[in-house]
């Protein structure tokens, strides 16, 4: 799992460059066949109880990480089979449309016993239509198998090892893995494509059928200061969007 960094390490983090000084907010997408892991790096993330179920649509929470002004799509599961191609055609869309004017990092969230051949193609097409370069964009966090053999062992696994490859062998193991730690990578993500975001292009279509007024949850959570450590309440000055299909 993902854990709080301590609030001596999230202290010294305060002075780290994570982005460009002339970024205004990191924008994130999750994605991944594990809805629990993907709420669950979100969460850690945003520092509260922001997901406590597998979100049916995507939703965009804005608040702060280790006082970085951050923007976080948790999406459903894409990568689910008896979704149809157009109903993750829908949700792509949607996603593209909440991270606007586009996403910096994709965190692809992967229980690697259960991601097969199928799931790389599908995530495959779904980052491709989410925008040009997308992969370059893009790290992956190998979740803790939910039994034997342990996350090292997949890396060998067909699909995952494909997948890493195409993300330029970026992966991280999701056990025991820092919030600072996850973040750092992120800001490289940045750096390495010089602060730019994924050009995302939304066909007219799409955007017509498209809510352009995401529906506003009153009293929304929001996150933590990372320092003061997850459980206490959330900010009210963030806000939570959310569009559903």
């Amino acid at each position: 799992m993902v854990t709080p960094a301590s609030a001596g390490q999230q202290k010294r983090s305060s002075s780290l460059d994570l982005l460009p000084p002339d970024m205004s907010e990191l924008r994130l997408v999750l994605l991944g066949n594990s809805g629990s892991q993907r709420n669950q790096v979100g969460n850690i993330i945003l520092g509260g109880t922001v997901f406590t179920e597998e979100p049916v649509c995507c939703v965009r929470v804005s608040g702060r990480c280790m006082w970085k002004p951050t923007v976080l799509i948790n999406t459903p599961d894409l990568l689910h089979l008896n979704v149809s191609e157009d109903k993750v055609t829908e949700h792509v869309e949607q996603c593209v449309r909440l991270s606007d004017p586009g996403p910096h990092v994709f965190l692809l969230v992967l229980q690697p016993e259960d991601f097969t051949e199928q799931h790389r193609l599908r995530l495959q097409t779904v980052l491709e239509n989410c925008g040009d370069g997308s992969f370059e964009h893009s790290l992956v966090l190998i979740s803790t198998p939910t039994k034997e053999p342990s996350a090292e062992n997949y890396l060998e696994h067909p699909p995952l090892k494909e997948l890493i490859k195409l993300c330029r062998y970026r992966y991280v193991m999701q056990k025991n893995l820092e919030l600072q730690e996850l973040l750092v990578r992120c800001g490289q993500i940045v750096k390495e494509n010089n602060g730019e975001h994924v050009i995302c292009d939304l066909s007219e279509d799409g955007a017509a059928q498209s809510d352009p007024n995401p529906q506003q949850l009153t009293e929304p959570p929001a996150n933590f200061n990372p320092a003061q450590a997850a459980g206490e309440k959330m900010l009210k000055n963030a806000s939570i969007k959310a569009n559903c299909c």
